[in-house]
C-alpha cells in the first residue's frame, strides 16, 4: 500500500507550502545496522554517567525518473570515560516517489522531509539495539531537519559565492 501526501501539505524551509506535486512513501525499511560494545563485561562494572554523541547523514540516489532512494545513517556512540560503551549505526532508508517539482523543491523534500520520515524508525531501532544490549533505554532527541537542511545550503550558497569572488579577483 502506497501512502500518498499532497506535497501542498509539507512546509518549506520559508514557511511556505510546496507547490503542486505528489509525494508518495513506497518503502521504509532498515538498509543496515550494528551494534558494538567492545568493553562488557567490564564496562557494566562501571557508574553509568556515559557522554552520548549522535551524528546524522544523509545521501539520496535516484532511481527512475520520480522514484528516488533516500538513506539516513545515525551513528550513536556512548562513552563511560574514555571506554566506548556502545556504538550503534542504523541506516534507515525509504524509497519515496516525487513528482513534478522544481529542483529547489525537491532538494527540500529529499534533504528535509523525508530524512524527518525516517528518523523516527531509526530512532526505535537504535533504541531496540541499546535494550538489547541490556544497556539502560536509550531515547534520542527529536531533530529539526529544516534547520539542518536550511543552514546546509546557506553553506553551499556561502561557498559558491566564495568561488565566483576568488574568480573574479585578479590574478597578482
Amino acid at each position: 500500500m502506497t501512502d500518498e501526501i499532497n506535497a501542498n501539505g509539507a512546509e518549506g524551509a520559508n514557511g511556505q507550502a510546496n507547490a503542486q506535486g505528489q509525494f508518495a512513501i513506497q518503502r521504509i525499511y532498515v538498509k543496515d545496522m550494528s551494534f558494538e560494545s567492545p568493553n562488557t563485561p567490564a564496562i557494566f562494572q562501571k557508574e553509568w554517567k556515559p557522554e552520548v554523541k549522535m551524528d546524522l547523514d544523509t545521501r539520496s540516489t535516484k532511481l527512475d525518473d520520480n522514484s528516488y532512494e533516500v538513506v539516513l545513517s545515525v551513528t550513536v556512540t556512548a562513552k563511560a570515560g574514555e571506554e566506548t560503551a556502545f556504538l550503534v549505526e542504523v541506516q534507515q532508508a525509504g524509497i519515496f516517489t516525487i513528482g513534478d517539482m522544481s529542483d529547489q523543491q525537491k532538494a527540500h523534500i529529499m534533504g528535509s522531509f523525508c530524512p524527518a520520515t525516517l528518523f523516527p524508525y531509526a530512532r526505535e531501532c537504535v533504541s531496540n539495539l541499546v535494550n538489547r544490549g541490556t544497556f539502560p533505554q536509550l531515547n534520542l532527541a527529536p531533530v529539526n531537519f529544516d534547520a539542518i537542511f536550511a543552514a546546509y545550503m546557506q553553506k553551499r550558497a556561502q561557498e559558491a559565492q566564495g568561488q565566483q569572488d576568488a574568480a573574479a579577483s585578479p590574478q597578482a
